[in-house]
């Protein structure tokens, strides 16, 4: 008892002090908030379409990947747990990303397989013969010298890139009206992503120090991109990535928005597919202060997760 009687003064010295209370956290309900799936972007349409295929086969096809390879499943499950987050998170972001986004491969072999074929291989992070560790030395990028930690260097790094480079010719060179990832970090075609997982390679380096506290990793480093490559593409490291990322988002939604998420993968979902959770959240708090308060939206890839919940469950 004796321990609580500092934490019992400072909350009495801050009422005194007229401080502001912290916000009560409102756990998010699990479901759609959209009665109808809200549309799927053209260039997933035509993908699907180009590899003769439909949502529906490739929504199963992933699925009965899940509901066959004990083996996947026990990985989803104890990376999970080494996240603190529920495994449903897990399977519905793999869900989502095979059915919209890639077709999945039979066996979880396979996405080893791949992997292992990148593995070894010269490749280079650049845009226009400038490699992204001379690039991030550039004088505009020292506001970033400071910054604690691979999350918050990679994003802050990435603000830089919108604000001074994208769309801007700058000392000679014309940058292209396109997000940091997509121009420096996919040497292969812009807007690839890669493995089980479909993580992009500024991703992974964003989360590499959360993934080598808690799995044990080793952290990832822009120079190597060989490395970061078969991090991203082999399915154990991948795993800790995904779980590092829906974390990070459920984290970050209940500190700046108030909000909890972790009932419902449909959002954890779309914020997988859609990135950049720290604005969004910052979004969602601003709209909640001056009005009535709002939910978080699931867009048409975690209406699905949302929608096939119950299906999803009983592979856990």
């Amino acid at each position: 008892m004796r321990k609580l009687v500092p934490a019992l003064a400072l909350i009495t010295a801050l009422l005194a002090s007229g401080a502001p209370a912290r916000a009560e956290i409102r756990v998010m309900p699990e479901g759609n908030r959209n009665a109808e799936q809200p549309s799927v972007p053209g260039a997933s349409v035509r993908r699907t379409k180009a590899g003769k295929s439909s949502f529906d086969a490739k929504y199963e096809k992933v699925r009965q990947l899940l509901a066959t390879d004990s083996k996947l499943m026990g990985k989803i499950k104890s990376t999970a747990r080494a996240y603190g987050i529920d495994p449903i998170h897990m399977v519905g972001a793999i869900v989502g990303e095979h059915t919209y986004n890639v077709d999945a491969y039979d066996r979880l072999q396979s996405y080893y397989v791949k992997a292992a074929a990148y593995a070894g291989n010269s490749f280079r992070f650049a845009y226009d013969g400038e490699s992204i560790a001379d690039f991030v030395d550039r004088p505009q990028f020292s506001v970033c010298a400071g910054k604690k930690g691979s999350y918050a260097l990679w994003s802050c790094r990435e603000g830089v890139w919108d604000k001074d480079f994208r769309g801007e010719t700058v000392g000679g060179t014309s940058f292209p009206n396109n997000r940091f990832s997509a121009v420096f970090f996919q040497p292969f075609y812009a807007g690839q992503t890669f493995g089980l997982g479909q993580i992009n390679p500024l991703t992974a380096l964003m989360m590499t120090d959360t993934v080598a506290r808690v799995s044990g990793y080793e952290r990832l480093d822009e120079n190597s991109a060989a490395d970061v490559y078969k991090a991203i593409m082999d399915p154990d490291q991948s795993l800790a990535y995904m779980a590092a990322v829906i974390r990070h988002s459920i984290d970050v939604y209940r500190s700046v928005a108030d909000v909890d998420i972790s009932d419902n993968p449909g959002i954890t979902a779309t914020l997988y597919n859609i990135g950049n959770p720290d604005q969004r959240a910052a979004e969602l708090a601003a709209k909640n202060r001056s009005g009535a308060a709002q939910w978080p939206e699931e867009n048409y890839y975690g209406w699905l997760v949302n929608e096939k919940l119950t299906e999803l469950k009983a592979l856990l």
